[in-house]
């Protein structure tokens, strides 16, 4: 009788499953869609995609670890599957994973930690692991993540999430993404087309352009090398593309929103009236501590011109509080400068502490239940906002692309300037483009 080797029986073994997989996804849009490309890699090999709260063979966390919140719940999560599902194997991916392969290896139920260059080969790595194996780490040093690979959510939303545009270059001394993701790198538009291609051909109508610092677009493709390209230009391209009905430009740096842009957005066939761009901090002193690229007069100025040239325009504002050194007058600085600014909502940060990050020699620190109060003025700030915006557009009619998700006989969809409506669910207006009353 012929005696298989070790690894062919792993692989025997592995076969022999269902091959069922399920996926969850903690972080940024740019997360969602290499979560989503994942899976589609996963079901060419062979697997049954399941929901998350269900039983399957394998699971797969693609992790953030912008706060520590986001390491927190990939924790909880593996403790929910040992739970639920003792026998299924366990992948740990993503941000986190790049970080601190080890400190996840250690999670008890933890079988594969794939870093950032190895995410995308997670098929390959599935069929030489079994349960009783040590966990297994791939990763490697940040600095040989040099090339792009594109990803795209599908069939999930009606809204695709299309990565561009990956890594950082910038040096925020709160921030560890250039250390998860590596230097900025992006497609080149002629790539971005054919996705483009894919994309309309599954019948979506719009996309979410999506990237680490997506206005660096033009770097690093292949192998660090730039290709003569900018943001603009992949833009102006796309509105050509009359295939799409709508884009939408996730988040976009102060510093790197160009006047011609925003001109061009006004005027635009497909691009929607909708900005969302990270402030950080309305203090210029906070601002200088958190070495962001730009004072908030610049912030202004460009919230100014964009409210100037499209008064309908929706403005999103990421805001971190809690910094350190953080006075109560630079956190009165922010409230006062974003009440006085013509924007929409905020997504409103509390400060955490980040290993080898800049900010952690600085001081004094913010007492954990000051950052929690400042956080929770600027949410109720953000509601404020929020009800002033839609409240300047009721009566009008806008153009609103429902969404496919029936919750209670109810949907969702957004307006062309990012105002949620809900309506009673019709199933004619599943990913269509509704004109509708405010």
């Amino acid at each position: 009788m012929l005696k298989a080797s070790p690894g062919l029986a792993k692989y025997i073994i592995f076969a022999a499953m269902n091959k069922t997989v399920a996926l969850h996804t903690l972080g940024c849009k740019l997360n969602f869609s290499e979560t989503t490309a994942i899976g589609r890699l996963l079901e060419n090999d062979g697997f049954e995609k399941k929901d998350f709260d269900e039983v399957a063979d394998v699971y797969v966390i693609n992790t953030c670890s912008v706060t520590d919140n986001a390491d927190k719940e990939c924790r909880q999560l593996v403790r929910r599957i040992q739970r639920k599902a003792p026998e299924a194997l366990v992948v740990i991916t993503g941000c986190y994973a790049q970080l601190k392969p080890a400190e996840i290896a250690a999670i008890p139920g933890v079988d594969l930690v794939l870093g950032a260059a190895e995410k995308f080969n997670i098929a390959s790595h599935l069929k030489e692991i079994t349960k009783n194996d040590a966990t297994k780490i791939c990763s490697c040093e940040i600095e040989d993540v040099n090339i792009f690979i594109p990803s795209h959510s599908i069939s999930e939303r009606t809204r695709i999430f299309l990565k561009v545009q990956d890594g950082c270059d910038y040096n925020c001394s709160f921030c560890t993404i250039p250390m998860a993701r590596g230097k900025s790198r992006s497609n080149t538009i002629d790539r971005v087309l054919e996705d483009i291609k894919h994309i309309s051909a599954g019948g979506a109508k719009e996309v979410v352009l999506t990237g680490i610092n997506l206005g660096d677009f033009g770097k690093g493709y292949p192998g660090g090398k730039k290709h003569g390209e900018n943001f603009f230009d992949l833009i102006r391209e796309l509105d050509d593309n009359t295939e799409i009905e709508r884009y939408r430009i996730s988040s976009i740096e102060p510093n790197l929103l160009s006047n011609e842009i925003i001109e061009f957005v006004a005027n635009s066939k497909h691009f929607m009236p909708h900005f969302h761009i990270p402030l950080q901090s309305g203090s210029n002193t906070t601002l200088a501590a958190m070495r962001r690229r730009y004072k908030r007069e610049l912030y202004a100025e460009k919230v100014g011109l964009i409210k100037m040239m499209m008064p309908h325009c929706c403005i999103g504002v990421d805001v971190i509080v809690g910094f350190p050194g953080e006075t109560a007058e630079d956190f009165n600085d922010t409230v006062q400068f974003l009440s006085d600014l013509d924007i929409s909502y905020l997504h409103v940060f509390t400060y955490s502490e980040r290993d080898n990050t800049h900010a952690l020699s600085l001081g004094p620190v913010v007492p954990m239940n000051v950052r929690h109060e400042r956080n929770k003025i600027l949410r109720n700030l953000s509601y404020l906002k929020m009800q002033v915006f839609t409240e300047q557009h009721i009566g009008e009619t806008r153009k609103v692309l429902f969404e496919s998700v029936n919750k209670n006989g109810m949907m969702e969809g957004y307006s062309d300037n990012y105002i949620k409506i809900t309506a009673p669910f019709k199933e004619e207006w599943v990913n269509n483009i509704v004109d509708w009353k405010i």
